[in-house]
């Protein structure tokens, strides 16, 4: 196949790592295809210094280089997926879904220590509502400190001291090859991941048959299975990054199992349940799995949150 194609991505090191993967991806699949990058600088990357959830959410990650899908200016465009709104824009879709990597989150310490063996009021840094208030259920007594930008630059705050420990998406770390600094993957019964966390999100213009075409051989089936539930729990709760929603689904055959939680800012109250059923449900049972949250008290939560701002 001739002709050529224009990847749509951030410019941080890891959203690059995603673009030239995808990149060598399609390359592979249609030798002759000329692919070439372009970067966008999007809010989020400019508002380096405010917490997220005080400047609007996750749709600061993807809204630059949306526009740029829509108006033909790039092909397609590579987002993590945790960072896409539970709505799509009218005009777009999501393509394709690779297999995913780990969805965990992991905690980087100073001394290589686990989360239970930090020391009392020790320093930890993340801007994650839904990582903050899990981790005071555990450990009301840590110091959550924000902390923002790059990983590396998290990193060298961790190592100069800022933070006894920092807590990142285990897939950024592990495919900008700093595995190594992981001290612990927190299992998802303390830590319950964000939605599509660890997946990437390839997302084409609708009735675009030419790039649908090539960007589908890169579909993972069951990664794509079980993050349309994840999304649906997302899009049914209203869910964005100034909330602390997370959503953990997994399939096993021909079934389905998704937990979903929603939690106060102050970890105290956490609204959490499990939900099982058939695969080829998963949307439907990502909706009913929300519903069930917001009959037991959900709602209330959301809403409070909402209003503290």
């Amino acid at each position: 196949m001739g002709g050529s194609l224009v990847i749509g991505t951030r410019g941080s090191k890891l959203a690059l790592w995603q673009a030239h993967w995808v990149k060598a991806e399609i390359e592979k699949n249609h030798p002759g295809l000329h692919v070439e990058l372009s970067v966008i600088k999007t809010k989020g990357d400019k508002i380096l210094d405010v917490p997220l959830a005080k400047v609007g959410g996750k749709g600061l990650f993807v809204k630059e280089i949306e526009d740029a899908l829509l108006s033909g200016a790039i092909d397609l465009a590579i987002h993590s997926m945790k960072d896409v709104p539970a709505e799509i824009p009218e005009g777009l879709s999501i393509g394709a879904i690779p297999l995913r990597e780990n969805p965990m989150d992991v905690l980087l310490s100073r001394g290589n220590l686990t989360l239970k063996e930090l020391p009392y009021q020790a320093k930890v840094g993340t801007s994650s509502l839904r990582r903050s208030s899990q981790i005071r259920k555990v450990r009301p007594d840590l110091d959550i400190l924000p902390l923002r930008g790059n990983i590396d630059t998290r990193l060298r705050k961790l190592d100069e001291g800022e933070f006894d420990a920092i807590v990142l998406a285990a897939a950024g770390v592990r495919r900008l090859g700093f595995a190594d600094r992981i001290s612990e993957y927190l299992p998802p019964e303390t830590v319950l991941p964000s939605v599509g966390q660890g997946a990437l999100c390839i997302e084409i213009r609708l009735n675009d048959p030419r790039i649908e075409a090539i960007v589908t051989q890169m579909n993972h089936d069951d990664t794509h299975t079980v993050v349309s539930g994840e999304r649906a729990f997302l899009h049914r709760l209203e869910g964005g990054c100034q909330i602390p929603i997370a959503a953990h689904g997994a399939v096993s055959g021909t079934d389905f199992t998704m937990t979903g939680l929603v939690a106060d800012l102050t970890g105290e109250t956490i609204i959490k349940e499990t939900i099982s059923g058939p695969r080829e449900d998963s949307v439907a049972l990502g909706i009913a799995l929300a519903d069930r949250l917001l009959e037991r008290g959900a709602k209330t939560i959301l809403d409070q949150v909402k209003e503290t701002g």
